[in-house]
């Protein structure tokens, strides 16, 4: 659980300094294919299944907290500590937008990748924390499941 609250902090000051410097609809440049431009998500991960009435919010708000705390619980009893690491990434990402859905109703997004023309859903550093536990956790039971094989 030592990687969820930094996570958390670090989500929050970031999408605080977002919403404190950024407008809103302007775009600004860092790279050639990263942007920072403020957005904000009334739905689950990048926007889909938007859940702009009350009912949808408190929904999403409820489905969010069963999943942060299945997450610790399964983080507590992780067997190895890649699991436990990947795991306590997923529950701090899921713990920042929670927190946004609770205060706002909505998370705030900030980051616009895109290539060709081609943008990614803009998305946040809670994204980022839960999207790299994910990946982890599955590379993770991955090359436990082909040791126990004794395939690598």
């Amino acid at each position: 659980m030592e990687i969820t609250i930094p996570v958390v902090i670090l989500d929050q000051v970031s999408k605080g300094l977002a919403r404190a410097s950024l407008v809103p609809g302007e775009v600004h440049e860092l790279l050639p294919f990263a942007n920072l431009r403020l957005g904000f998500n009334w739905g689950i991960s990048f926007g889909f299944l938007p859940a702009e009435e009350s009912s949808g919010v408190f929904l999403l708000i409820g489905v969010t907290a069963l999943i942060s705390i299945g997450m610790a619980i399964w983080s507590v009893m992780a067997q190895t500590w890649q699991e436990s690491t990947a795991l306590t990434l997923i529950l701090g990402g899921a713990l920042g937008n929670l927190i946004d859905r609770v205060r706002d109703g909505m998370v705030t997004d900030f980051i616009d990748l895109h290539v060709a023309g081609y943008h990614w859903p803009t998305f946040n550093g809670a994204d980022i924390a839960i999207t790299l536990g994910a990946i982890w956790l599955v590379a993770d039971g991955l090359v436990t499941h082909f040791r126990r094989r004794e395939l690598i």
